[in-house]
């Protein structure tokens, strides 16, 4: 065993590569456990995308992770940058933003300037071209990265592998580098290269037929057998990959994520600064005295808070929604954040848990160690005001959208394969319809067969092949509905940031199960344009009653609206909208609210009688009980009675 060469690849693309790489995370440590590697470095292209994936997968394979990247720069130069410490990693999120930043979306544009001062904590592994031109990117590469600077050799079966392994060994010679052998890994296995085809013409915009060069010439940029290698590679290039390997000693783990804190006035604590605010939203919300129940509620929060240290989460909340609020912008917590009496203190939502017998632990524990999820709703035609402030305040270098991974289904993967197969748009979108969502196998047949195709034919059982393989791959990043993630520092530092599609927006590469992983948290800003609706609906009967209403003191309990509810006459009078919701209403005849929780066992037995949750976290009742009913029904719907006032003013 002694014999067997320590091997650890230092250049693979995963499918965070955007339709470059054919094989995820997961599939590539895997393998590369079988394999027996030492480690495995995920470099996609310019990205940081799929690296908390990555992350995952070494965690559950057990085999090191090296984080890493892959450039191709305006002059030429081609390069492998890996991570040494978290200085290098922080250089390494700065570069490829820079390059994103300076690029329209999903490109980039880095220049040998754009690395000027960040090179510490980094190693480069150069892919020269064999020519004279390549003399200055050396140089450029020794200055800059200094003793961290290797010459990669990859040898993938090339006709001229001899010669090419000669005159790379010379030019390393001649300049003192260090020669490495490297892989450029773009899928797990070699069964891999019929996909590897077809997404490099997806991305190139044209047919595998078409594709030419642009293809790989064969199935060789694969993970390989480690003896396999020894026959191609001398034994001092795979040891240095070894070596290289051993220097690579960041792992996410060490991340240092610190939430802003500047919301803190000098002379006080988050602690102390939560609870003054929420002392003095509760006094608003009980001006007659607070409930005992309640104050031990609020003790109880506040003390969980601060032993999950997430005030400063709070606070940033707060202040947004009391900004909207100062503009007269309407705004509510949805979701489970209307189970917490602190939220209700600060304003962030507009129920009244005290009403309520649920449970507070289903928005924040300490059981799950999970950051709370707190969603807030905007007038859809004003959250901009909301998200510009949020611009202002913070700074673009402190805060971003999240991203959106958007994936391949299975109609938009046909549509793709089909057309780089080269098969008529006009069948291609026939298949598709044929096809449906995904069936069983036989089931599949017994529909193409009804559709007049021949499951049998060649050109459908490739298709049907690669759609299976491509389904669920990612095809490229897009911003989150409204999730804002801020930080104390520069958020570049921490992962890369780039262009949204959208003028003026930016987002990190990372989307919402990225950050549950890394435990960063998110300001979920979103619209909803019911808020919009109540909003004119305030305003109609403050012009016409005198009264201004708020969604806190909006009147929960109305006869005239639950006689039009029962007669299923919802349209501007409730946010039942369904035909199937209407048509219950007769039946079940919601008569008032009352309080509902999922750990009732009398829900059971129905003596609970319940028609609808809505935002305010109460549920309407009915006169009969029905427990299928009662569940399928379980819809989230919106607020009170108020649009009674466009029937009955």
């Amino acid at each position: 065993m002694s014999d067997v060469p320590v091997y650890a690849e230092l250049h693979c693309l995963s499918n965070f590569s955007f339709l470059r790489g054919a094989s995820s995370a997961i599939e590539l440590f895997q393998r590369a456990q079988q394999l027996g590697y030492d480690a495995l470095a995920i470099t996609d292209d310019c990205s940081l995308a799929g690296i908390v994936r990555a992350h995952e997968a070494a965690e559950k394979t057990g085999l090191r992770l090296i984080v890493g990247a892959e450039f191709t720069l305006i002059e030429g130069t081609r390069l492998v940058l890996l991570v040494i410490d978290h200085g290098g990693y922080t250089n390494l999120c700065r570069i490829i933003t820079q390059g994103r930043r300076a690029a329209p979306k999903g490109r980039y544009r880095l220049s040998r300037n754009d690395f000027s001062g960040h090179g510490d904590g980094l190693i480069a592994l150069l892919l020269p071209v064999l020519s004279g031109t390549d003399a200055p990117s050396i140089e450029w590469a020794r200055a800059l990265f200094g003793n961290h600077v290797y010459l990669a050799i990859e040898l993938h079966r090339g006709a001229n592998d001899d010669e090419r392994l000669a005159a790379l060994l010379a030019l390393a010679e001649s300049h003192g580098l260090t020669p490495v052998a490297r892989g450029d890994v773009h899928m797990h296995v070699r069964a891999r290269r019929a996909l590897q085809d077809t997404v490099t013409a997806i991305r190139l915009n044209t047919t595998v037929a078409e594709a030419g060069f642009a293809l790989h010439p064969n199935g060789e940029r694969h993970l390989r057998r480690i003896d396999d290698l020894a026959t191609i590679y001398p034994r001092a290039l795979l040891d240095a990959s070894q070596r290289i390997a051993e220097q690579c000693c960041f792992s996410l783990k060490d991340l240092n994520y610190q939430y802003p804190r500047e919301l803190v006035p000098a002379a006080s604590t988050p602690t102390q600064y939560l609870r003054s605010l929420t002392e003095h939203g509760a006094h608003e919300r009980w001006p007659e005295g607070i409930p005992g129940h309640v104050r031990s509620l609020i003790e109880k929060e506040l003390a969980l808070i601060a032993e999950l240290k997430f005030e400063a989460f709070f606070l940033t909340v707060e202040d947004i929604v009391r900004y909207a609020r100062s503009r007269d912008i309407l705004c509510q917590g949805r979701g489970s954040s209307a189970n917490s009496v602190v939220c209700f203190c600060l304003g962030i939502t507009a129920v009244d848990p005290a009403r309520m017998n649920v449970l507070f632990e289903r928005f924040l524990s300490s059981a799950r160690g999970q950051p709370p999820d707190i969603d807030v709703d905007f007038e859809h035609e004003r959250r901009e005001e909301v998200i510009q402030y949020i611009y202002a305040k913070y700074g673009r270098e402190r805060t971003a959208l999240a991203a959106t991974v958007i994936r391949y289904r299975t109609r938009s993967a046909i549509r793709d394969v089909g057309r780089v197969l080269g098969l008529p748009l006009d069948s291609v979108e026939s298949f598709t319809r044929a096809i449906g969502g995904w069936d069983s196998h036989r089931v599949l047949e017994t529909r193409l067969r009804e559709h007049g195709y021949d499951p049998d034919a060649p050109i459908l059982r490739k298709l049907i092949r690669l759609v299976r393989q491509l389904r669920g791959f990612p095809r490229h990043l897009s911003q989150h509905v409204g999730g804002f993630v801020i930080s104390e520092h520069s958020l570049a530092s921490l992962v890369p940031v780039e262009n949204a599609a959208m003028p003026d927006r930016t987002i990190i590469q990372w989307d919402k199960d990225d950050l549950e992983t890394m435990k960063l948290l998110k300001v979920d800003v979103l619209a909803l344009g019911m808020l919009s609706c109540l909003r004119r609906c305030f305003d109609l009967v403050h012009a016409q009653r005198a009264q201004r209403w708020t969604l806190a003191t909006l009147p929960a309990e109305d006869p005239k609206t639950y006689a039009m509810i029962q007669r299923a006459d919802t349209l501007g009078v409730f946010q039942i909208e369904s035909r199937a919701q209407m048509s219950m209403l007769p039946r079940l005849k919601p008569a008032c609210f009352t309080i509902w929780s999922s750990k009732s066992r009398s829900f059971a037995r129905g003596q609970f009688r319940v028609a609808w949750s809505i935002p305010t976290c109460v549920v309407a009742t009915a006169k009969r009980p029905s427990a299928t009913n009662s569940t399928n029904s379980s819809r989230c719907l919106n607020a009170h009675s108020v649009f009674r006032c466009s029937k009955n003013r």
